[in-house]
């Protein structure tokens, strides 16, 4: 800091920099096959199913994934979704902000805006957002693993309500939610 070692004339000399410059230089994403994608989705997913795509823990490539997840099983609660290496966990994240009265949302300005924006007419801001990173990852295949366990038309047709009676392979959280025992027991009985 403030050594005022670092010069730009001299950056510009370097041979990484000239190779930069031109274009020359391949990328470490590129080079090593590194890349991550997206998977959204705004139906939930069949708690069994997602349990069965779980088990078979068949994500080629992926090391690591995070986001929040939408369970049919718990319509008001958000999962929150975090695997690193062959470590899958699904965890209690809260509610999803729909459940909550807009009086009780934060102030602030920028996110309102941002909430509203994620605001669909039935369900809120409830949905499936799981990024993924790893090394040659077969994004194609993922995502169609995780359609096969979202809700099929007929299932959607039932209302959350119904869907509450899906056998649930989910249930340590769901335990310590429905008996109040509070965000740290929860946090015990899934870890």
């Amino acid at each position: 800091m403030n050594t005022h070692r670092f010069t730009f004339e001299q950056a510009e000399m370097s041979p990484q920099w000239l190779k930069e410059a031109p274009g020359e230089h391949t990328p470490e994403t590129e080079e090593y096959g590194i890349r991550s994608f997206l998977y959204a989705a705004r139906r939930p997913f069949h708690p069994q199913r997602l349990m069965h795509i779980l088990e078979q823990r068949d994500f080629p490539g992926v090391v690591r994934s995070k986001g929040f997840i939408w369970l049919a099983a718990r319509h008001q609660f958000a999962s929150a979704w975090s695997q690193a290496g062959p470590i899958i966990n699904i965890s209690y994240a809260g509610v999803w902000w729909a459940t909550v009265s807009q009086e009780e949302w934060p102030d602030d300005e920028y996110f309102r805006e941002e909430l509203q924006a994620l605001m669909e007419p039935v369900y809120g801001d409830r949905r499936q957002e799981i990024v993924f990173i790893g090394i040659q990852i077969k994004c194609e295949k993922i995502t169609h693993s995780l359609n096969e366990a979202l809700l099929t038309d007929e299932e959607m047709a039932l209302g959350w309500e119904q869907w509450r009676a899906f056998l649930n392979p989910f249930v340590a959280w769901d335990l310590a939610v429905e008996t109040d025992l509070g965000h740290d027991h929860v946090a015990r009985l899934v870890n």
